[in-house]
């Protein structure tokens, strides 16, 4: 379907020569969040049972392996000064934004799906079987988005930057679809007891708000979700 929403021009967007101190600070936390995740059923235990030794040790690897790719500016968002200038330039793109982008795909989609079939099965049957789906499920999905970051074949993942200023509009939409969605579920969870009648309206809940999230991305009405039309400069995170 043809894109007919608000659309961004890059000749109207202010050029920074370098990232401010708190702007990089700022994405620190956000790519701590994605490594973080990567642990998937160490995840889920967090939630299922609270913090455990384990758990602090995963996230003293992160700090310190994010810490150190930050110092050097190799996360994107915390680089002394914006990589790409030239959304529609056919320029390469660097192997730590291939990385970090792959691992946020891999945050952003495997939780979300496992939630998902975890929901479907309990309003089927009546019966959660999440912690099951986080152990024998996460592994194989995680592999495979990882393969397919290696391969190049997800948005912000290719070779090249040459269209970031559609793929970025993908990869922010899931990220707003898949946040929304999962906190939508959070206070459903919270709310409505374990029965299979409650697990019907946790999935339609989640499902109807990863709906509407797509819907509004699709018309370029949330942050970073408009394409941005070529032919002069921009600046992308």
């Amino acid at each position: 379907m043809p894109y007919s929403g608000p659309l961004e021009f890059a000749h109207e967007r202010k050029i920074r020569p370098r990232n401010k101190r708190l702007y990089r600070l700022a994405h620190w936390p956000l790519w701590i969040a994605v490594f973080f995740l990567a642990s998937g059923p160490l995840t889920f235990s967090l939630f299922a049972r609270g913090p455990h030794i384990s758990h602090l040790l995963w996230l003293a690897m992160v700090l310190v392996g994010t810490g150190i790719a930050g110092l050097r500016g190799r996360l994107p968002g915390v680089e002394p000064q914006p990589y790409i200038l030239r959304f529609d330039e056919d320029k390469p793109n660097p192997l730590y934004r291939r990385v970090c982008y792959t691992f946020a795909w891999n945050a952003a989609v495997s939780f979300a799906a496992l939630n998902l079939v975890a929901l479907a099965i309990a309003a089927a049957t009546g019966t959660w079987y999440m912690k099951q789906i986080y152990f024998y499920a996460y592994p194989p999905l995680c592999l495979t988005i990882l393969m397919l970051g290696a391969l190049g074949l997800l948005p912000r993942v290719g070779r090249s930057t040459q269209h970031e200023g559609t793929e970025r509009r993908y990869f922010y939409g899931t990220v707003w679809a898949v946040t929304v969605a999962q906190a939508v579920l959070l206070v459903l969870w919270l709310l409505l007891p374990r029965t299979q009648t409650a697990a019907a309206v946790k999935l339609l809940g989640f499902v109807a708000t990863l709906a509407y999230m797509a819907w509004l991305t699709a018309r370029g009405r949330l942050p970073r979700t408009r394409p941005i039309i070529p032919g002069e400069i921009m600046l992308a995170d």
